[in-house]
């Protein structure tokens, strides 16, 4: 209940950010861009859902375009979806991005996705573990022997976090399923840990601790280095002391950095402007999502391999930064 009431006001907020656009006049777009065009997000209920809906409003309010929202099943479909042409934007994190731009992911099928192209920064996914304090576990190193519930199969926890255990040597039994039914599952001693991954702070992390002690462990720092090295799209990630009443330290760990993307074939005065109404009116963006506080342009750097859109090189440039060669695609004229 608590979580359809959290993302309930969520989805009004992003209603409501719709609703204030519409009540304004707006700016007529260029009538060189596609009259419709359409943005893929994610499942109701889940962060893209919401932050999909801001961007996409924020953006009509300040160029005039139609930007409709398209549900999916996440970055996966996304990525295939805008890459065909069927949707003109999507958003995925870097992780699944890599994937599709080499084709080494399962879901690919050895198909190599190359004519997406990176927008905006969005937000980060850090890679979180808890467990409860009663628990003889304090490391990740720890978790060997035991029970892990790791989230759904087919998500970002569910694909990284196995991947991590063989990096490591890490011999845990995992369990999959939503992140309600982990902590549940926590709470009742069916699992030793609940591993996770999402935007901070996590609410079914916050609603363990409102009933019990707990413990929040991470990486150690050769332990990241090993994980960075054996899975490149992995970059630095903070969870703040703080980000949960029992966390009182900083703790550093990997994450994967969510970008907005969108096809090649976009013009490239569109996605400027998309890049600046996005990246320069961030408390309007902040309204709507709380997590787009990470939403600023000095995060584009979380990108390391997906060729940038020539809209996006543009404004990148006019704000002062060197974009390296290799995040420079073939059709770039600049």
């Amino acid at each position: 209940m608590k979580h359809a009431k959290l993302f309930g006001l969520a989805v009004a907020m992003a209603a409501g950010l719709a609703l204030v656009a519409g009540a304004y006049a707006q700016p007529k777009p260029n009538p060189a861009w596609p009259k419709n065009l359409t943005l893929g997000t994610a499942s109701v209920g889940g962060a893209y859902f919401v932050y999909g809906q801001v961007w996409a409003s924020l953006v009509n309010e300040k160029l005039g375009t139609s930007i409709s929202t398209q549900q999916t099943q996440g970055p996966n479909q996304n990525i295939i979806l805008t890459d065909s042409k069927q949707i003109d934007f999507g958003m995925s994190t870097m992780g699944i991005a890599l994937q599709a731009w080499e084709g080494r992911g399962e879901w690919t099928k050895g198909k190599q996705y190359r004519n997406i192209r990176a927008m905006f920064p969005m937000y980060d996914t850090p890679f979180h573990f808890i467990t409860l304090e009663k628990s003889p576990i304090k490391s990740v190193r720890d978790l060997n022997g035991k029970i892990s519930g790791i989230g759904p199969r087919a998500g970002t926890c569910g694909t990284y976090f196995p991947l991590f255990f063989k990096t490591l040597g890490i011999n845990t039994t995992v369990r999959n399923g939503q992140a309600s039914d982990m902590a549940a599952n926590l709470q009742d001693g069916l699992i030793d840990a609940f591993p996770f991954c999402a935007g901070v702070p996590i609410p079914a992390y916050s609603e363990i601790e409102t009933t019990n002690k707990v413990r929040f462990f991470t990486f150690t720092a050769d332990e990241i280095k090993k994980l960075k090295a054996a899975l490149p799209e992995l970059s630095d990630s903070v969870i703040p002391k703080g980000t949960y009443k029992q966390l009182t330290e900083d703790q550093k760990t990997v994450g994967l950095f969510n970008f907005a993307i969108a096809n090649k074939d976009v013009p490239e005065d569109l996605v400027y402007g998309i890049m600046k109404a996005v990246l320069e009116n961030n408390p309007q963006m902040m309204k709507g999502y709380a997590a787009a506080k990470e939403t600023l342009v000095e995060n584009w750097n979380r990108n390391g391999f997906l060729p940038f859109h020539p809209g996006a090189i543009r404004y990148l440039r006019e704000k002062g930064f060197k974009v390296p060669k290799q995040l420079i695609p073939l059709e770039y004229k600049g």
